[in-house]
Parts: C-alpha cells; sequence; structure tokens
C-alpha cells in the first residue's frame, strides 16, 4: 500500500521500538509519520535509523501525552499492575522497578506538557513515594536537564508525591456524589460507563460516555449530591418534553425544515437525557439492594467520629444483617480495623472471626494484611485528625456545627494536605524536599502525585479548592483511578505474591 501515509502515535517503550523496527525493515506504506508519546533516547533514534533503510520516514516527534487527562484538574497513568505500591522492595525488585519507570515516565510527561520544572516533596513513611520522587528529580535536574530547562518563574511549582497507604479510608468508602458514585457502584474507565454487566440496554446504550468536557449536565452535576440530582434530572426530563411536544407540533413546510434543523439537536439531547436517567435509576436500584445508606451512615461514622462502643456495635449489626453484602461486610470491618487498630484488639478480633464466618468469599488474612501494611505506624500525616491539636480543634468545631449531609460528612486527608499547603504548613518533617531545591514562600501551581491511585473524592476536593480562589491551582494525578473494589483487588493481588515471597517479608 506504497500510496498511503502512515501516522504512528506510540509510546516509547522497547518492545514498540522492536515493532517498528520490524516495519520499517520491510514497509508497507509509502511514507512513516512517528510520533511518541514521551522522550526517546538517542540509542532507540540510532535503531530507528538503522532500520530505515528505504527511507520511508518522514518526521519523527515527540508529543508529551504519556498519562490520560481524565478532568481538566485529573489525570491517570491507568497502570495495570498497580498493586505493586503495597509491596516490600525486596519482593520483585525488577517489576517493583518496571512500576517505578513508568510513574516517573508518567510525571515527566506531565511536566513537560505544563512546560515546568518542579521542586519535589514526598510522604517521608514511603520507600516508594521517596524513590519516585528521586528518579523524577535525577531525570528533570541531570538526565534531561536541558528538555526541562523552562523558562524561570518566580515561583517554583512543587510537585508532591504522596503514597495511597498514608489514607487507605477514602478509597474504601460509597460514594453519594454523581462521578464517584458511578466509579464506586458501576464502573468508570476512562470516562466511558460500560452498562453491559449491570443489564440488558439498547445497542446505544451499553456503553456510554461521562465526561464533563462534552455533556452540560454531567459537568453541571458531577460533584452534586445523589438526593439532588434526582431534582435536577426530573428538570431536565421536564425540559425535554417540552422540546418533544413541540416537536410533534409539525404542520407546515417551515415547521418541518425547521425541525430537520433542530434534530441533531433533539438527538443529542434525546441520548444524554436516556444516558443520566438509566444512569441514576441503576444506582438507585443497587443502593436499595445492598442496603446502602444504612451501611454508608456507619462508614461515615467510622471515617469521621470516635466512639469505638457505639461503632463496633453498628459493624457487629450489619455484619448480621442479610442483606448486607460481602464486600461491604469486608469494607466495614476494614475501616473499623483501621480506625481502632490500637484501642480494641479483642473486640477485632471478634470481627474478624464474625466476617470469616459469615463471608463465604472472605479470603482470611487481608484486614491483617491492611493493617500491617497502612496501618497507624506506616502513615504520614494525621489521617483521623486526632494526632495534632489543631486537628482535634477543628474536628470538635465541625462536631458542634452539624453536617448538612452525614452521607458526605468525610474529607479525604488530601483535603488537608492542600490545606496545609495554602497555608504554608506543610510540615518538612513530614514532606521532606529532594536535593538541595527548597522552597520559599508559597507554590502557585501543586501537582500532588498518589502512588497507588486517585479517586474521585479527591478530585472532587481539588475542583473545589480550585474554585476557591486560593491563589494556588491544584493538579490531581495518580498510578490508577480507584473504586473500593480496584482497592480491594489490588490488597489481594499483593497480598497473594507477598504470601508467595512470605520466606522474603
Amino acid at each position: 500500500m506504497s500510496h498511503l501515509k502512515a501516522v504512528y502515535f506510540l509510546r516509547p517503550t522497547s518492545e514498540n521500538i522492536q515493532y517498528m523496527r520490524r516495519q520499517l525493515s520491510n514497509p508497507r506504506f509509502g511514507e512513516y509519520h512517528l510520533f511518541f508519546s514521551n522522550m526517546l533516547k538517542d540509542t532507540q533514534i540510532h535503531l530507528l535509523a538503522d532500520s530505515d533503510e528505504q527511507e520511508v520516514v518522514q518526521q519523527v516527534q515527540e508529543f508529551y501525552a504519556d498519562f490520560i487527562a481524565v478532568d481538566p484538574y485529573h489525570f491517570t497513568l491507568n497502570m495495570p499492575s498497580n498493586h505493586y505500591y503495597i509491596l516490600p522492595a525486596v519482593v520483585d525488585p525488577s517489576n517493583l522497578q518496571h512500576f517505578c519507570d513508568r510513574a516517573v515516565d508518567g510525571i515527566g510527561a506531565v511536566f513537560l506538557a505544563l512546560k515546568r520544572r518542579p521542586i519535589i516533596r514526598y510522604s517521608r513513611a514511603s520507600d516508594i513515594a521517596k524513590r519516585i520522587a528521586q528518579e523524577t528529580a535525577k531525570l528533570m535536574y541531570q538526565q534531561e536537564s536541558g528538555l526541562f530547562d523552562f523558562r524561570r518563574m518566580e515561583m517554583s511549582p512543587l510537585l508532591l508525591i504522596v503514597d495511597r497507604r498514608d489514607d487507605p479510608v477514602t478509597p474504601l468508602l460509597n460514594q453519594w456524589t454523581y462521578q464517584a458514585m458511578v466509579h464506586e457502584l458501576i464502573g468508570i474507565q476512562d470516562n466511558k460507563v460500560d452498562l453491559r454487566s449491570i443489564g440488558k440496554f439498547p445497542k446505544d446504550q451499553q456503553e456510554v460516555v461521562l465526561s464533563s468536557e462534552q455533556d452540560a449536565f454531567f459537568k453541571a452535576n458531577m460533584y452534586e449530591n445523589f438526593g439532588d440530582i434526582g431534582m435536577n434530572i426530573k428538570r431536565m426530563v421536564d425540559d425535554f418534553q417540552q422540546v418533544a411536544k413541540s416537536n410533534q407540533n409539525i404542520q407546515t413546510i417551515e415547521d418541518m425544515a425547521k425541525f430537520v434543523d433542530n434534530y441533531p439537536e433533539y438527538r443529542k439531547m434525546h441520548g444524554n437525557v436516556s444516558k443520566h436517567v438509566t444512569l441514576v435509576t441503576e444506582m438507585s436500584k443497587i443502593v436499595e439492594e445492598r442496603k446502602l445508606m444504612l451501611v454508608s451512615e456507619t462508614e461515615q461514622d467510622l471515617a469521621c467520629n470516635g466512639g469505638q462502643v457505639a461503632a463496633f456495635e453498628a459493624v457487629t449489626n450489619l455484619l448480621n444483617n442479610e442483606s448486607v453484602s460481602d464486600i461491604d461486610r469486608l469494607r466495614l470491618v476494614m475501616l473499623y480495623a483501621l480506625r481502632y487498630e490500637k484501642e480494641s484488639p479483642v473486640q477485632l478480633m471478634q470481627l474478624f472471626n464474625k466476617l470469616a464466618s459469615r463471608s463465604a468469599k472472605y479470603k482470611p488474612g487481608l484486614v491483617q494484611f491492611l493493617l500491617k501494611q497502612a496501618g497507624a505506624d506506616k502513615r504520614t500525616g494525621d489521617l483521623y485528625g486526632n494526632r495534632d491539636f489543631l486537628n482535634i480543634a477543628r474536628n470538635m468545631a465541625r462536631g458542634l456545627k452539624g453536617v448538612e449531609n452525614v452521607y458526605t460528612q468525610h474529607q479525604p486527608l488530601l483535603f488537608q494536605t492542600m490545606e496545609s499547603i495554602i497555608k504554608g504548613r506543610l510540615r518538612d518533617v513530614d514532606y521532606p524536599y529532594v536535593g538541595n531545591h527548597f522552597q520559599q514562600g508559597r507554590p502557585q501551581e501543586v501537582v500532588i502525585f498518589i502512588v497507588g491511585g486517585t479517586t474521585y473524592e479527591e478530585s472532587r476536593s481539588v475542583a473545589q479548592l480550585n474554585a476557591s480562589n486560593s491563589g494556588i491551582r491544584f493538579i490531581l494525578g495518580g498510578t490508577a483511578v480507584l473504586n473500593s473494589k480496584r482497592f480491594l483487588k489490588d490488597l489481594e493481588e499483593a497480598q497473594g505474591i507477598a504470601r508467595s515471597n512470605a520466606n522474603v517479608v
């Protein structure tokens, strides 16, 4: 097909370079235009040039897009091997190196796309955050310092690399705002929702797109509470019915012409209405089936309020409740364990036993594995607001003020971290700098990268703080986008690998 020109867009991996070499040694097309999503090494360019004996390659370019922008302030690297962040380095050094390399590549591409070179800090308690921070600094300040040498800004941006294990609570909670809830109950992959897993739908509705860039209703409602969404959808349906009514009233040729002109808009509106009605209807069914309002109230209490005796009783009652699903029982015991691991070991054992007897699918030791990997001793930051007296006071004030919605009272640890950055109070002891690049004053741009994955609850916090005009723009990124299912799956996979290497760990 030598009359065709071929455009390739590739990640610059050694596998892709090999594929490309094979193609070029026996070219199928007249011209090859090669675009890579990240930095090419000199050796890779030489290899490609050596294979291009027939000189079919017209151009080679780097387009820094080695990440997926989910929303305006939220990106992910979609790493399938996300569970490696949980494992100690000795368990599988080569795969851990791949994991770190991919994270560093992705972070590098984000900053090349933003045309910035940041000051780098990381979570003190996390080996993997430290390692990724150091390797990123090496890339930006040594190996490719020329490429990252952008026009100096008065304040360098900040890259803060933290570990999912600093806040294992957020990915375990049920969600009650629209985008986060869809991901928790149905699942979102690259802004697409696959509905085939939950029922039979017409062909055009089996996979729907949920993107704030393309869908005005979603953009306006993605962070709203589930209760308000129902009202807003009803309003949208009413508007649509008005339009549909006017379309039925076709009497003249002019009416017909007008209808044909407006038809694409009408079709789009129809598709959008049915999409959101379908999603909310399905989620309502799941909430009812799994008694999630009951479950979630206890989850929020475990995440936000003290009171171990009441918590133990509430969790025990839910473990005994036939309507509560296995995954919800497991999450409740995990949330209890994270909160009271030090205070009530006896009751914790009782809950473990009850969980094992109630849930056939329960893998013994998973909660203990979570505590070992993300317990109080392993975390940086004040997850429950009970270490630091400022946080204790803030929690008391919140308790007195009352909460407007019991289901969304939890705030992720990330929110506190961002508030500390805004106030210039992020402690050097907890979040050390890499190398001798320090920051005086407040940065104007901050990229927070969570090794182990982000949640939509956290991206909502970022969007809200960005809207509050604090003078700082936050961007959130991570190795994956989690819901509780994915978080637990990563935990199980890591536990499996740790078990088979039990002699090492």
